[in-house]
Formats: C-alpha cells, structure tokens, sequence
C-alpha cells in the first residue's frame, strides 16, 4: 500500500497540470451540488437544474466581464506605473514622522534602506514569476474553456458518481465510511462556502466603500483585501 501510495502521489505531481481544470471542475460541482439539489426539490429535473446554474454563471461572469475586470486591470496598470511615487511619498512621510531616519548612521534608516532595495530588487523577479506562472495565455483559455464544461458534466452526474462509489465501499464497513465521509464533506464545504462568502462580502464592499470616499485604485484594494481576507491576521 506505501507503494502504491507512493506512485499515486508521483503520477499527481507529474500530471499535475493535466489534472487541475477536473480538480477545479470537480471542487466546483460539490459546492454548486446543494443548489442543483435544491431546484430539484422546487421541481426542475438534474438536467434543467444544472442548465439553470450554467446560465446564472455565465450571466455573472459576462457582468465582471463587462464591468469589473476592465476597471480591474486598468487599476493595476495604473498602481504599477506609480508604484515609484508612492514610495518616494512614503519615504517623505516616514521621514517626517521619525527625524532620526536623516540620520545617515541611524539603524532605523539603515533598515529602511535595506528593504527598499530588496524590494526592488526582488519585487520585479516576483511579479514576473507570477504572471509568467498564473497568466499564461494558453493555459488561461485552457482552463477557462474545461473548467466549466468539466463542472457542468460532473454537477448533472454528480449523484450518479457519488452512488457508483457509494457501491465500491466494503459493505462490512459501509455506514462507518458513510458517516465520517459526510462529516468530512459537511465539514471542508462549510468552511470553504464560509469563506468564499465572507471573501465576497468583505471584497465587494470594501471595493465600494473605498470607490465611493474617493481613493484611487479602491477596486484594486478592494479585490486584493477581499482575495487575503481568509488569512486573518493578514
């Protein structure tokens, strides 16, 4: 069984990339999967419920398509263009703040120094990394066009897939695995809707709130906080 773990986790890492657009697809169809279940109680059929969850995604995404992510990126090219001056102003503001920074030999000074240049020396290598890694072209179409074409197929089967390995368990054991299989599902989908929504909530609102009293790049603040507010002391 080491073994075979063993070479199971080495064919995931190797096949890695293949694999994410049905990770993300399959993550996907287990949170939608309460909704479908819901408009089945209402009275639509697995089919027409997944078909309605479809449509309400691509309404939302042609939406932040259409009137959030244009702004978006505007935003951040903007913010990266002057990234420079706001560190100037920073410095300016922290020098008038704490005098002892004029002072040449000051540790504090030294310090600040120290990670300005790391800052700007390090800040470009990460930043390109980034984008290198997560907005390849490709792989960015790629994901977008399997991803919901994956989810839509498991969301409509889902049931199907959960009863055909429902069937595979060993029936000595059958409830145990049953019950700590669903607390383990109940458990991680709480969490994970939990903070999905509270990522939403937070990031919607402070995009608005800082849009509204006039700060420049709000909606960027307001996406990134929203992004990061899953780490609480972040």
């Amino acid at each position: 069984w080491s073994s075979a773990a063993a070479v199971l986790l080495a064919g995931l890492w190797l096949l890695g990339d293949v694999l994410l657009p049905f990770v993300l697809g399959g993550a996907s169809a287990d949170c939608l999967d309460p909704i479908a279940d819901r408009l089945e109680r209402i009275g639509l059929s697995r089919l027409f419920a997944t078909i309605v969850i479809t449509f309400c995604a691509i309404v939302i995404f042609v939406i932040l398509a259409l009137l959030v992510i244009p702004t978006l990126i505007q935003q951040t090219i903007e913010l990266v263009n002057i990234a420079p001056q706001l560190v100037q102003n920073l410095q300016l503001f922290l020098t008038e703040q704490f005098p002892q920074l004029q002072d040449s030999e000051s540790t504090l000074r030294k310090s600040l120094q120290d990670f300005i240049a790391t800052l700007q020396a390090r800040g470009g290598e990460l930043v390109n990394s980034v984008l290198t890694q997560a907005l390849s072209i490709i792989n960015v179409l790629v994901q977008a066009v399997l991803v919901p074409v994956v989810t839509y197929y498991l969301l409509m089967d889902w049931d199907k897939l959960v009863g055909r390995i429902d069937t595979l368990l060993p029936r000595d054991h059958v409830d145990t695995i049953r019950k700590i299989a669903g607390d383990i599902d109940k458990t991680l989908a709480s969490f994970i809707r939990g903070q999905g929504t509270v990522c939403l909530i937070l990031g919607n609102y402070y995009a608005v709130a800082l849009m509204v009293v006039g700060l420049q790049f709000g909606l960027v603040v307001g996406f990134v906080a929203g992004l990061l507010t899953f780490i609480p002391y972040l």
